[in-house]
């Protein structure tokens, strides 16, 4: 599997490039700025991305969707993010964020495909109602859920610290140990390394 990170924007949001090594087909997770040096990305790695994935709907990790010419996929309960400044925090920040692209709904349990790799979404609310996370095996990108060393806020409007807790409890921490986590921000690490926080 091809993975490669891209540190976008004035958040310092991490873009994920995710490709299949043996087809080149692959897919983009939250493209929240500089969609320029993301397409030089994709350009250089050579993969041919067919959606692109937000694992929640703040404007910091959707903000340049509508570069790319490619259908959006995002949990139904942060879908209404993309169209709107208030929930994706845009009009905190003095601007309004609204997206009129192709987008579809996932749910806990559905799966996408990149080539030969299948991903599997994880719904894990609290940074927002509808944040999730992706897994391929032993690999689990998890957006602003769990961090190296820390958790994604709660003090944002939709934001519930008990939600948050239970899906790093309930979902995350009954991974295997060994399972890399790719966070929405800093460094990855692991659900062992992470396991003493929680």
């Amino acid at each position: 599997m091809i993975i490669e990170k891209i540190v976008v924007g004035e958040f310092q949001t991490n873009c994920y490039i995710v490709g299949c090594a043996k087809t080149k087909k692959g897919f983009i997770i939250d493209p929240g700025d500089d969609s320029e040096n993301i397409k030089a990305v994709i350009h250089r790695l050579g993969i041919a991305p067919s959606f692109i994935l937000n694992t929640h709907g703040h404007m910091d990790h959707i903000k340049d969707n509508d570069k790319f010419n490619l259908p959006v996929y995002i949990h139904s309960q942060d879908k209404e993010c993309l169209t709107n400044p208030a929930k994706n925090l845009s009009q905190l920040f003095g601007t309004d964020i609204i997206l009129n692209i192709q987008s579809f709904a996932v749910e806990d349990g559905s799966a996408l495909q990149a080539g030969e790799l299948s991903f599997k979404v994880l719904h894990t609310p609290g940074h927002s109602p509808g944040c999730i996370c992706l897994q391929h095996n032993d690999i689990v990108f998890t957006g602003d859920t769990l961090f190296c060393g820390g958790y994604g806020r709660t003090d944002f409007p939709g934001s519930s610290p008990t939600s948050l807790f239970k899906s790093i409890r309930d979902r995350l921490m009954t991974l295997p140990d060994n399972t890399v986590i790719h966070p929405g921000h800093g460094p990855s690490s692991t659900i062992g390394q992470e396991r003493g926080f929680f």
